[in-house]
This record gives structure tokens, sequence and C-alpha cells, in this order.
């Protein structure tokens, strides 16, 4: 699809995304420099026209039967791929040159210790934030992984428990096959979701995820985090918020935004989420939906006949998220639980962060974090491994 019909698009969906004006300087970002171009009118210039290919030529399932087999950072391809797909594969895979591995081990490193925070700020806030951004939630709602919500929150989890496994970037980590393939999945959504009827009534005919809305889901996972980090006063040192910054740096890239987008600082960051992800967040029926369905699903995450009370969980998402997020999407306030979690969390932040310089603390901490991922993992894709394939057909119905 070329430019100017997809600028036609984009003006029919209308609304609030119409009205943003992009004034974000390149000169903020790892590039340094860079067009200044809307990236709501950027998509993923070479993934696209690629996945179109494959979808109009029918060579998906095969695809995605001889993918299964690819999972380790330092595999290669499996035989038989379309020659075009394994050429961009090729070129996707590679890390950008301003990668720095220091930086990257000491990410692995500030997760180990920081992890219980950096779980619920993912899972409770940013999970439920994403619900709240209208863009998303319709995205999500309509595609194929709306069908099937459970499966498509395992494939999400996937992508952030690849990120941040402490060999995540070594050859036998998985995070750069995960993204490169989400920036597929991404691709053929943008395909597919435009014939969809459900997508036609509530997002205008655009192009679905484009930089744009990826970048706004990109400030709802580090960027909150950040936030609400400095806001439960953890500790975080200078050098461990600009590793974990560059975490997300990489993974950003890895997924198909341009260098130009990706902020090269926190303060670049909050300055970009505040211009693209704020104005643009809000009620709809999908997201209330969608969150009702997160939040049952993560109370029954303990395992058959022990659910987490959903009052408490009810509780403790709106102490993550916030009060206007946990509104837009139908949280119900908890008179008893909402003021023992407010009053009870920041007093186990002060009690943790006094054991953390105990030597064993970060191993222990680690391990147990990395148990509830697994059985979360384990509960979401009901024992099955997980796959990340690229969709053919949109929601049914």
């Amino acid at each position: 699809m070329n430019g100017f019909s997809r600028r036609k698009m984009l003006i029919a969906g209308g609304g609030a995304l119409g009205a943003l004006a992009w004034t974000w300087s390149p000169s903020g970002s790892v590039a340094r420099a860079g067009t200044g171009t809307d990236p709501r009118w950027v998509w993923d210039a070479e993934a696209d026209p690629l996945v179109a290919a494959l979808l109009d030529r029918g060579d998906v399932p095969r695809v995605n039967e001889l993918l299964r087999t690819w999972t380790r950072n330092d595999q290669p391809l499996p035989a038989g791929l379309p020659d075009d797909l394994h050429a961009f594969i090729e070129r996707a895979r590679r890390l950008p040159a301003w990668a720095d591995p220091a930086k990257l081990e000491r990410a692995a490193a500030f997760t180990q210790v920081k992890g219980p925070y950096l779980l619920l700020g993912y899972g409770l806030g940013s999970g439920m934030m994403s619900t709240a951004i209208p863009g998303e939630a319709r995205a999500v709602y309509y595609s194929k992984g709306g069908a099937d919500i459970r499966d498509r929150i395992a494939k999400t989890t996937k992508l952030g428990i690849d990120l941040h496994e402490l060999n995540a970037f070594h050859p036998d980590g998985h995070i750069i096959v995960t993204a490169v393939k989400t920036r597929l999945v991404h691709a053929a959504v943008r395909h597919l979701l435009p014939q969809s009827p459900g997508w036609a009534r509530t997002g205008g005919g655009r192009i679905p995820i484009s930089q744009h809305e990826i970048l706004v889901t990109w400030h709802s996972l580090p960027t909150f985090v950040m936030r609400r980090l400095a806001e439960w006063r953890v500790p975080v040192s200078a050098a461990e918020s600009a590793a974990f910054l560059h975490l997300w740096q990489v993974n950003a890239h890895l997924l198909g935004v341009p260098d130009e987008y990706i902020p090269a600082t926190w303060e670049a960051a909050q300055a970009q989420s505040r211009q693209i992800l704020d104005p643009v967040m809000g009620p709809t029926p999908e997201g209330v939906s969608l969150a009702d369905t997160l939040l049952t699903m993560a109370s029954q995450a303990a395992g058959p006949g022990q659910p987490i009370a959903r009052d408490l969980l009810n509780a403790l998402t709106r102490y993550v998220a916030g009060d206007r997020v946990a509104d837009w999407v139908q949280v119900p306030r908890e008179p008893v639980w909402d003021p023992l979690i407010r009053t009870g969390f920041p007093q186990f932040v002060a009690l943790r962060e006094k054991l953390v310089p105990l030597p064993l603390l970060p191993p222990i901490a680690w391990t147990l974090d990395e148990v509830v991922r697994r059985l979360m993992m384990f509960y979401l894709s009901e024992g099955k491994p997980v796959d990340i394939v690229i969709p053919e057909t949109n929601r049914p119905g």
C-alpha cells in the first residue's frame, strides 16, 4: 500500500490520533538525528511488504512450521525458508552497532535484584495500561489474538521473560529470536486487520501498529515502570537506570523501531511519553472486556482451587496502575484492601531494600521470581511450548 493511501486511511481514523502533532526531536534519539517524520505515518517498510507477500503466496503455514525449530539466538535459520524471508531475518537478528554488552549485562543484574517490582509493574501496571490504550485494545481484541486471549498473553509474556533472562543476549538466549518473530507478527496484523469488519467499525480502517503505536506500548512498559520505581522509592543507581533503558532500547531496535524514534535518555523518554502516551489513553468497551479477562486469568493463576482473592487483586491493580487507568477499565474500588495496599506496600519496599545487601538475597530472589514467571507461563500455555507464529486470519466473527 503506497504512502498516499496509507495517509488517507490514517485521516479516516480521525479522533484524537489525527489531532496530535509530532514535535519530538530526533536529536534526542539514539541516532541523534533523523528526518523528524511523524511516526503515525511510519510502519515497517521492510517487514510489511515481505509478510504481505508471504500471506498472498500462501507460504505462512510452511514458514510457521519451519520457524518452530528456531528458538535460540545462536541457531542458524532452518533450511527451506523462502529466500526473501531468510535474507530479512539475517538482517533483522543483528544487534545495532550501538548495543553495549556491558550495559546489557548490568541490566541482567538489575533485573535479578529488582525482579519483584518489575513483575508487578509489568503485570498489573503495564498490562492494565494496555487495555486503556484504545488503539492497542482494539487491535488485540479484533486480531486473531483476541479470540484466544490466554494464548495472546502467553506470547506477550514470553517476550518479556526472554528479554529479562540473565542470558538474554548470549548465544544460548532467546530474545533476539522472539523479537524478530514478534516483528513478523506485527507486519501480518497490519496486513490483515484492516480487512476485519470489527476493526473497520472501531479503528476507522487505519493500518494498525504504526511506529507511533509501538512507541506508545514501549512507554507503557519501561518508562511507566521507571516512574513507579521512583514513586515507590526503590533505590536505583545511575548505572542501573542507564542499563535498564539500554535493554529496552535494543529491544525496540529488534522490533523494527527506527533508531531516530528510540529515546537516548530517560529525560528524552519521559518527554516522548508525555507527548504520545498520555493523550491517547482512555476507556473503550474492548478495553473493559480485556481488563476483566486479564484479572480473571490472573486470579486463577495460582492453580485450580487456589485462586487469588479478586478483591485483593483489584486493590493491587489499582495501586500499581493508578486510579485513572483502573477507573477507565472498570476495576472496582475495594474499601478494605485499597488503604491496606497503599500503606503496606511502601513498608514492603523499605523492608526488602534493607535485606538486599545480604549476600544470598539476589540469587534467592531471582530464583523465586523465575519460579513465578515459569509457573505463569505454564498456566497461560497450559503446559505447551509457546510458539510465536505469523497469523493468517483475524478474530472470527
